[in-house]
């Protein structure tokens, strides 16, 4: 399937870099953290129709499972060499378990820059970037190349954090506020609605705990040594502390995490909008998880689509439609 969707002027991406510390991982990354990511696959998912998807920046394959199924093809890229294949074993672990040969041919996975996508033109009836723009220093070039993949008729979905609720991450060179995403996607799209992955004000409370705890670790660096240091002296040490720091996150999240779930039942992922692109509601049965994705199921009924973005919103996602070329 891949073969036939590539482009003759590209050439795959052959430089290996590292996995960041910053990639989503089951078993590694808390809970709440995976349940972001996951709300947004599942908010992408419930908007799919039929046809050909391309995942740009894949990671690891666990989200670009959920999207095979409702007659989906599915091509996951990522510029992580190491990334790309756990995504190919994932692929290729699922497709001997309950998948089969159907899951196998459905879905396919391929190492490519996500601003010099090894594609052809027009091909795609749906592109997801979640939480990658804001890994470009110049953002505009990726857009730009999910525009040209996408068919006319298609749609493209973008994730990222909402500025104002972001914290401290040196892999974030480019964060946007809602106006700020809608410019520059308009640049390549005509049609254009930039709304909001919301959450509850439990997940808010995590988020700001998270954030006030990661400040004041940061004001122990009175001399501002880690914006004078150079970026991968930065990177390095900031990759090395993730772990330390997941390991207490994960065990402040250990019991109690299910206690408000009854209270927040009624606000759905597929809630507050009729923005979408309509589709057949066909998966969310996804690739089968650790203890780590189960958690993060936990937190599945705590966060939802939203018109309205305030300071206050995790995630900006958006919905563009008739790319420019």
């Amino acid at each position: 399937m891949l073969e036939e969707m590539a482009a003759n002027r590209l050439e795959p991406v052959t430089t290996i870099r590292p996995t960041t510390g910053e990639r989503p991982r089951r078993g590694f990354t808390p809970a709440s953290l995976l349940s972001l990511h996951d709300a947004g696959y599942r908010a992408v998912l419930e908007r799919l129709g039929p046809g050909r998807v391309l995942d740009v920046g894949c990671g690891e394959g666990f989200e670009s499972l959920r999207l095979v199924g409702g007659g989906r093809q599915v091509v996951g890229v990522d510029y992580s060499y190491e990334a790309s294949e756990a995504a190919r074993r994932a692929a290729h672990d699922a497709a001997a378990g309950s998948g089969g040969p159907a899951l196998s041919s459905a879905l396919s996975v391929a190492q490519m820059d996500a601003a010099a996508l090894g594609l052809a033109s027009g091909t795609f009836d749906a592109v997801c970037s979640s939480h990658l723009i804001e890994h470009f220093s110049d953002p505009s070039g990726h857009v730009a190349e999910v525009a040209r993949v996408l068919a006319d008729t298609g749609t493209a979905f973008f994730l990222t954090p909402n500025a104002p609720a972001d914290f401290e991450n040196p892999f974030h060179l480019h964060l946007f506020e809602r106006d700020d995403l809608g410019r520059l996607l308009r640049r390549s799209f005509a049609e254009v609605w930039v709304g909001a992955l919301d959450a509850t004000a439990r997940v808010k409370a995590e988020f700001a705990a998270r954030r006030a705890k990661a400040e004041k670790l940061l004001r122990l660096d009175v001399f501002d040594l880690r914006h004078r240091m150079p970026r991968r002296w930065y990177l390095a040490i900031y990759t090395r502390l993730l772990p330390i720091a997941y390991a207490l996150v994960a065990r402040s999240e250990r019991g109690g995490i299910v206690e408000a779930r009854a209270e927040h039942a009624g606000a759905g992922i597929g809630a507050g909008t009729g923005a979408g692109a309509g589709g057949d509601g066909a998966g969310g049965d996804g690739a089968g998880g650790d203890g780590a994705g189960a958690e993060a199921d936990e937190w599945m009924d705590e966060w939802f689509v939203a018109d309205e973005v305030d300071e206050t919103t995790p995630v900006l996602f958006a919905i563009c439609r008739r790319p420019r070329r």
